[in-house]
């Protein structure tokens, strides 16, 4: 496990003793280590190209988009198709060509409440008590043989965290959440590594999640960080179908299908600089 952390020679210098005991000791220690809190606040907006890569190697493209405070949006290039995946705060909505459906979707309740959970700008630990997130130390855990500090996050929603913070660093390797669908509990496991700083603040780049227990794990890393990059909000807004008249009485429908930004626009896919995910919520 701590092979995941050799992104982060750089925050040698922050390396503290594993000596707090406290939830708000832990979560300073780890703001303070990734860059401060000026710096974390001073980012509005993160484009992200990741590689996601599954079961047998399979590979897709993903670009992600987010903006403050909690917009977010994901674009999933697959065998020359493009999955949209979308929330602007308020609204979610969907479109999945390899279903078979072209038009745009609402999210169901399920989607909407992960959406929702994850949405937030910032990582659940940042500003938590603001947010009306609950964060409680609840003693030493251990990662792959690495010791480790164990909090338990509450979101509002009522998913259950439990972030796993290395005690040299104070920076997540580890988080697993537990929510509720269908009238059952399901358990989900992220194992977060290679740190790597990006204008003054240190992201993880790197992400193998899956069930909790289960060895099919997806991959996603992420290629190229840019933060503080124009993104409109019409970015996230629901495509409309307008409805227009033509002669004769007939009725058409144009549907305003979203796009994917023009080439001139498009983030740089060549050799990876390889980090919430978008910073890790």
């Amino acid at each position: 496990m701590r092979k995941v952390l050799l992104g982060i020679v750089g925050l040698m210098f922050f390396a503290l003793p594993a000596t707090a005991q406290t939830a708000d000791e832990i979560v300073a220690k780890y703001i303070k280590t990734i860059g401060g809190m000026e710096k974390i606040q001073a980012i509005k907006t993160v484009r992200l190209t990741e590689k996601f890569t599954g079961g047998g190697g399979f590979e897709a493209a993903i670009i992600g988009e987010n903006k403050r405070p909690n917009k977010t949006r994901e674009e999933f290039s697959l065998q020359g198709m493009i999955g949209v995946t979308v929330y602007d705060g308020k609204d979610g909505w969907k479109i999945e060509p390899w279903q078979g459906k072209k038009d745009v979707e609402s999210l169901s309740d399920e989607e909407m409440k992960a959406m929702i959970d994850g949405a937030d700008f910032d990582d659940s630990l940042i500003n938590y008590k603001a947010r009306n997130i609950k964060v409680e130390y609840v003693g030493m855990d251990t990662v792959d043989g690495t010791d480790a500090f164990k909090l338990k996050v509450t979101l509002p929603s009522g998913t259950t965290k439990y972030y796993f913070m290395d005690t040299d660093y104070y920076v997540p390797i580890k988080i697993e959440t537990k929510r509720t669908i269908r009238g059952a509990e399901v358990e989900s496991e992220t194992i977060i590594g290679d740190y790597k700083e990006v204008g003054g603040v240190y992201f993880p780049h790197s992400f193998e999640s899956g069930a909790k227990g289960s060895p099919n794990k997806v991959t996603v890393t992420i290629e190229k960080m840019e933060l503080n990059v124009p993104i409109d909000d019409s970015r996230f807004a629901r495509p409309m179908i307008k409805t227009q008249t033509q002669p004769g009485g007939k009725i058409e429908e144009d549907k305003d299908i979203p796009k994917t930004p023009e080439k001139k626009n498009e983030p740089d896919k060549s050799k990876p600089s390889t980090g919430v995910k978008k910073p890790v919520s």
